[in-house]
């Protein structure tokens, strides 16, 4: 009974993306128009963001099930409850608190994997690489109208604001890609490593994020980064003036860029 109880989904999650549709439509329907609308992107974008906050997370415990760690149904994070990741502050809210700040796909904390219950290394790289293939996928369905060639219709307040999403999460993707102690695609190297590798390495296992976002404080490397999240974006079909316009919007407590409010209909 209580396996069958860890399974189940959330009423949290089900909020939330309850939340993230309902402002969706409300983005969708320009409903409010001005101001309004452009909370309701701010609304829309930050729930689709936090529900790949909590698709991430659970894409790394349930392959980490499947791969040997039945612990992960006892914790509860197969149900999709961000309340119950061991690191909600780091998952969830610094995530969005960065979103909020700089509009960027900051990667969170990962779930408490019992490593010592998973054999083989391949598996252990696959448990670490879950979360961000899940925000490359999320991108994907997020870029789907625009690669599809079906934006007819679609009025452009929505196509922005779904165009920031993907932005988010090719970043978040990228950036947990990178090999650095602590992200995942550390995780996903670092079966491969020797053992004294790994003990030299460890230490900085809990500066790596930071060393990272301190990185991305330098022009010149945020430019090479933001340049391949562009280069990603415009092979899915969306254009830098699509995001760029998103990112612009959902700051709705900023000076709105006039050409991007008159399309949107924030203004107009």
């Amino acid at each position: 009974m209580a396996v069958a109880v860890s399974h189940r989904i959330s009423p949290v999650f089900l909020g939330i993306a309850a939340a993230t549709a309902a402002t969706g439509w409300a983005v969708w329907s320009r409903a409010g128009g001005g101001v309004g609308l452009a909370v309701a992107v701010f609304l829309f974008v930050t729930g689709a963001w936090v529900v790949s906050l909590c698709l991430h997370e659970y894409a790394h415990a349930r392959t980490a099930l499947h791969c040997g760690d039945r612990s992960v149904a006892a914790k509860g994070y197969l149900t999709l409850n961000p309340l119950k990741y061991t690191h909600a502050v780091l998952s969830v809210l610094l995530p969005v608190l960065f979103l909020v700040m700089g509009g960027i796909g900051l990667p969170g904390g990962a779930v408490f994997v019992e490593r010592h219950r998973i054999r083989g290394r391949w598996r252990h790289s696959l448990v670490s690489a879950a979360g961000p293939l899940t925000n490359a996928l999320f991108a994907l369905v997020c870029t789907a109208p625009f690669w599809l060639g079906a934006l007819d219709g679609v009025p452009p307040g929505f196509r922005f604001a779904l165009a920031f999403v993907a932005l988010l999460q090719v970043t978040a993707a990228v950036l947990n890609a990178l090999p650095v102690p602590g992200l995942d695609g550390y995780g996903a190297v670092e079966p491969w490593l020797s053992e004294r590798a790994r003990r030299r390495i460890e230490p900085f296992a809990p500066y790596g994020l930071l060393a990272v976002f301190v990185l991305l404080l330098a022009p010149e490397v945020n430019g090479v980064f933001f340049g391949l999240v562009d280069g990603v974006l415009g092979a899915l079909g969306v254009t830098g003036a699509e995001s760029y316009c998103g990112r612009d919007l959902y700051r709705f407590w900023r000076e709105t860029d006039p050409a991007c409010a008159f399309l949107s209909g924030v203004t107009g």
